[in-house]
């Protein structure tokens, strides 16, 4: 079993490329999600606040900015966008770029900032805060707390004491719920019940080792196996969450890698985006292409598209 595991790893990572597709340098590139109905993909900037799309078939980039920082941004089946920017859970109309607030969140902090989110198979849309950073991935801690925004615009916490909330996906089953609290290190399981969006039971899927760098935006496979980008890490590393360890690591000329997603025909490329902020003239010197999103083809597994906020 060993022998042909192996042999399947090195075939994949013969046929591994990497190639950075949008150049643009973000501040915090993030939440990349693809739009099938345009075919495009969808990504943030966050202290950039914008919300951009790039067109595969063009190369053009099309972007809105926003009056805050904008964690992330999700599919909206009625149209457009929803995104979390600031404390407030917004619709983002692409055709007149108009932001309609839905529901506010942390009212009583100030200083805290939405982060990564994510829509759930029911058409929920998930998203953590975290307070704003004083450095890179340097935050007044315990401030961030999971945030649901349901589809008639109610919003449930899940729960609080969170530093940097991040990566957050279902199981192919929807019966778990996975989650990154970025400087716990670890990927996290929640039970989770789709019917209701309720979560229980969290638990340690796989703590990062030290050179593994800071677990970031994550998404899964069709075979159920957890991608995570690595912030700090330059990687993306593949996850089995039953067996609990790291089963594939693509490395990128890029530290500060921060998402990743599958899109394009069939789902069978891999988007991961980047950030440059806090980054010194050296480093960028070193690593130009910090901050721009890559693609990655030739990893032998697709993904699954993404859910669409119901509301």
């Amino acid at each position: 079993m060993e022998k042909t595991d192996g042999h399947r790893e090195a075939r994949v990572m013969s046929s591994i490329k990497i190639e950075c597709v949008i150049t643009e340098r973000y501040r915090i590139g993030e939440s990349p999600v693809w739009d099938e109905r345009e075919s495009l993909l969808v990504y943030v900037d966050i202290t950039g606040q914008k919300v951009c799309r790039w067109d595969p078939t063009t190369n053009k980039i099309q972007s809105v900015s926003l009056e805050e920082p904008v964690g992330s941004v999700a599919l909206r089946k009625s149209g457009g966008y929803v995104v979390a920017t600031g404390t407030t859970f917004a619709a983002l109309n692409w055709e007149d770029q108009s932001v309609t607030p839905l529901a506010q969140v942390d009212e009583d902090k100030p200083n805290n900032r939405f982060n990564d989110g994510k829509v759930d198979p029911e058409g929920r849309f998930f998203a953590g805060t975290m307070s704003q950073e004083i450095r890179p991935a340097v935050v007044e801690r315990n401030q961030g707390s999971l945030f649901t925004l349901y589809p008639d615009h109610s919003v449930v916490k899940h729960f609080d004491m969170v530093d940097i909330s991040n990566g957050l996906d279902w199981s192919l089953d929807h019966k778990t719920m996975y989650y990154i609290d970025s400087l716990s290190y670890t990927v996290d399981a929640l039970d989770y019940d789709v019917k209701t969006g309720k979560t229980s039971n969290r638990r340690h899927v796989y703590k990062l080792q030290q050179d593994e760098g800071i677990p970031d935006g994550m998404c899964i496979d069709a075979e159920g196996k957890l991608w995570v980008a690595c912030y700090n890490g330059g990687r993306v590393i593949r996850i089995d969450p039953l067996a609990g360890k790291v089963i594939q690591t693509v490395k990128l000329p890029v530290d500060k890698t921060t998402s990743c997603a599958f899109g394009g025909k069939d789902y069978a490329e891999m988007y991961v985006t980047s950030a440059c902020d806090g980054m010194d003239e050296d480093w960028s010197a070193r690593q130009p292409q910090s901050g721009g999103v890559y693609k990655i083809t030739g990893l032998g597994v697709k993904g699954i598209p993404p859910n669409s906020f119901a509301g």
